[in-house]
């Protein structure tokens, strides 16, 4: 298949999803599979068929925002951020924390972490806001209903209080879900939240090219207050952080320095 380049264009006029941030071998292999798994022989042929039918737009969003998602995931990571960087957020800023969950998926990761923060203090008091470009996992994500494999590494006691079984799935609280706030966002186009005290951003930015990467750190770093605090995924680094301002605390924890 050819004429990737005019599809990367036509798609961005179509969705305002830019292909070419993403690593084009990985995402270029997604795409046509796709293609051939709805019978078209060019890409051309495909966006006709994506303008026509809004359920294979639909399946094309979703196969392209990597959703692989999962409650607490890598959970020494969020014991660190249960026993070390909630308690020194609230030591600093109070007990109103801004948060900010990009690319937030179905909702495992917000979710993990209002039941982390009630830990530290009352749910009233949480809000986080959660963004992610996928419509159809921000829908799942309201819904709250989750499989067995997704909680796993959810703490028992906050399981048993939190969660409520359906049939074969687990179903998240109200109580939680009121402390969630969810929007539609895509980090490559959209203006980004201020004045944050956390931004969470975790096994996403994989995905994309060092320039795009580059970029979101920068606007992350604005996005944050001094003292704010970055956590990112274990499959990931922010190789220039110092040259972006950040101090790397822990391996996937990185702070705005104060000095900035």
């Amino acid at each position: 298949m050819d004429h990737y380049e005019e599809f990367k264009t036509k798609v961005f006029q179509l969705t305002k999803i830019d292909l070419s941030s993403y690593k084009e071998k990985q995402m270029r292999r997604r795409i046509d599979s796709l293609v051939t798994r709805n019978n078209c022989k060019t890409y051309e042929e495909y966006l006709k068929l994506l303008n026509a039918d809004k359920k294979v737009f639909d399946e094309f969003v979703n196969f392209l925002t990597i959703n692989v998602s999962e409650f607490y995931r890598n959970p020494d990571q969020w014991k660190l951020l249960d026993q070390e960087y909630f308690p020194g957020l609230i030591k600093r800023f109070g007990n109103r924390l801004k948060i900010w969950s990009s690319a937030c998926s179905t909702g495992d990761e917000p979710y993990s972490l209002v039941m982390a923060m009630s830990r530290h203090m009352p749910l009233s008091n949480i809000h986080i806001l959660a963004t992610d470009i996928d419509h159809q996992v921000l829908a799942q994500a309201k819904t709250g209903l989750y499989n067995k494999k997704s909680i796993a590494n959810v703490p028992d006691d906050l399981k048993k209080k939190y969660f409520t079984q359906v049939g074969e799935s687990f179903q998240i609280s109200d109580e939680i879900k009121r402390c969630v706030e969810f929007k539609e966002m895509n980090l490559l186009r959209d203006p980004y939240p201020t004045n944050c005290n956390m931004i969470v951003c975790r096994n996403v930015l994989i995905y994309f090219t060092d320039e795009a990467k580059n970029d979101i750190y920068k606007k992350f770093y604005k996005s944050l207050v001094p003292d704010g605090v970055l956590f990112i995924g274990s499959t990931e680094q922010v190789m220039n952080y110092k040259e972006i301002g950040f101090t790397r605390r822990d391996s996937f924890f990185y702070e705005k320095s104060s000095q900035n």
